[in-house]
This record gives C-alpha cells, sequence and structure tokens, in this order.
C-alpha cells in the first residue's frame, strides 16, 4: 500500500512539473511572440547564429537550427542520460506549439511605437521568468539552453550569466547585419533576464508534501537545476 502511494505521489509530482514547465514555455512563446518580433528586437543564442548562417550562406534558419541543437542534444544524452533528452525535447516541442499558435490566431498586437526600452525590460523580465521556470523544472527549448547548464556546472558559473554571455557574443556578431539600435536595446533586454533567471532558479523552495501514507521533501531550486535541469532560452527574439 505504501509503495503503491509513493508511485502515485511520484507520478503528481512529475505531472505537476511538466504543468509548470510548459506554463513557462507559454510565457517564453508570447514574449518572443507579442514583444520581440512585434517591437523588432534582435536575437541571440541560436536562434542568432541561426539568423547570421542565412545572411552569411543563405542556409534556411530552420535548417541552421536543428543543425545546432541535434549535436548539443546528443552530447546531453551521453552526459546527463535519456530523462534529461526527454524533458529537453518537451520543452522544445512545446515552445514550437506556443509560438506557432500565437504567430497564427493571436489578434494581440503589442507595439510601443519605437520606445524600445520599454519593450527591452518587458521582455527582460517575461522571458526570464519563462527561462528560468522550465529550467528550474528540469526542461528546455533549445539546445542552447541545453548548453548553458553544462556549461554552468563546468565553471561554476551562475547560469543566467551563462545565458548573458553566450547572447551578448551573438548579438555583438549581429552588429555587422542587423540595425545597431534594435540590437543595443535587445541586450538590454537580455541583461535584464540573465538577472531574473538567476533569481528564478536560485531562491529557495523547501517545503514538505504530506499524504496519508507518505512524507515527501521537495528539494530546493538550486538543487533541481544543478543536478536534473537541461533555456530555456533567454530573451533572444524571433527571426522576422
Amino acid at each position: 500500500m505504501k509503495r503503491t502511494s509513493l508511485t502515485k505521489q511520484h507520478v503528481k509530482a512529475e505531472a505537476g512539473k511538466l504543468v509548470i514547465m510548459l506554463l513557462g514555455t507559454f510565457i517564453l512563446a508570447f514574449a518572443y511572440y507579442h514583444i520581440n518580433f512585434q517591437n523588432h528586437l534582435s536575437e541571440g543564442g541560436f536562434v542568432g547564429l541561426a539568423l547570421l548562417g542565412k545572411y552569411a550562406t543563405g542556409l534556411s534558419p530552420a535548417i541552421g537550427m536543428l543543425l545546432l541543437d541535434i549535436p548539443v542534444m546528443i552530447l546531453a544524452w551521453f552526459i546527463k542520460g535519456w530523462k534529461f533528452m526527454i524533458q529537453a525535447l518537451i520543452g522544445v516541442g512545446a515552445f514550437s506549439l506556443f509560438y506557432d499558435g500565437f504567430e497564427r490566431y493571436s489578434t494581440l498586437v503589442m507595439s510601443f511605437g519605437g520606445n524600445l526600452w520599454i519593450p527591452a525590460v518587458l521582455s527582460g523580465v517575461l522571458t526570464g521568468i519563462g527561462a528560468g521556470i522550465v529550467l528550474r523544472f528540469g526542461g528546455a527549448t533549445g539546445g542552447d539552453d541545453i548548453l548553458a547548464v553544462l556549461v554552468s556546472r563546468w565553471k561554476g558559473w551562475k547560469l543566467g550569466t551563462v545565458f548573458f554571455v553566450s547572447d551578448a557574443f551573438v548579438l555583438g556578431l549581429s552588429l555587422f547585419f542587423l540595425p545597431v539600435k534594435e540590437t543595443l536595446y535587445t541586450i538590454l533586454a537580455v541583461w535584464i533576464a540573465s538577472k531574473v533567471i538567476t533569481y528564478v532558479v536560485s531562491v529557495p523552495a523547501r517545503r514538505t508534501v504530506t499524504t496519508s501514507a507518505v512524507k515527501v521533501t521537495m528539494p530546493s531550486a538550486a538543487k533541481v537545476v544543478s543536478t536534473s535541469a537541461p533555456r530555456a532560452s533567454v530573451a533572444r527574439g524571433v527571426t522576422h
């Protein structure tokens, strides 16, 4: 009886994590489409690299993203195992579906008439929250998210710092191809998001769940991220 109750409790806990991860990807997709895309902010991370690849070689960003994501996914599989891989794939798939849904059906317009500091701040806060939630509960929205987590564990850097450095590097390269104003405001959004991500994934959240059959202590966020989390993507916009 206790074993059955423990199994049910584990299933409920995993289902709860999945729902919260999906909420994070929803927030991320919402911000990318309604704020970054509609206000012409630039891109960082693998999305930005794929766009630069199109400018340099004419290669489709969709193919470029696959070429960048697949090697990192395989590396993560060997280093972290199949569970890590599945969680990452769920995050990637959910983000793509949510963004596609917004692109096809959303009638909401959040244009700020060229006042780019407003969407930059909003993008930083919302993408930071969305990415932080996904990472905190073991998900990812792309291969660059997984790479950021692996680098964070290897170097001992804060996760938000890794995202900021990697995105800022890509955005620096983007200055050769994209408008300076939009790129600089995107760097501001990336910096804000890095701070929000660090807070979301590291804020203590220990609690004890008690049922009639079993008492389960939930781990802190820092432990969850360090042992099982694979980017959520940080404020890097969407190709437009």
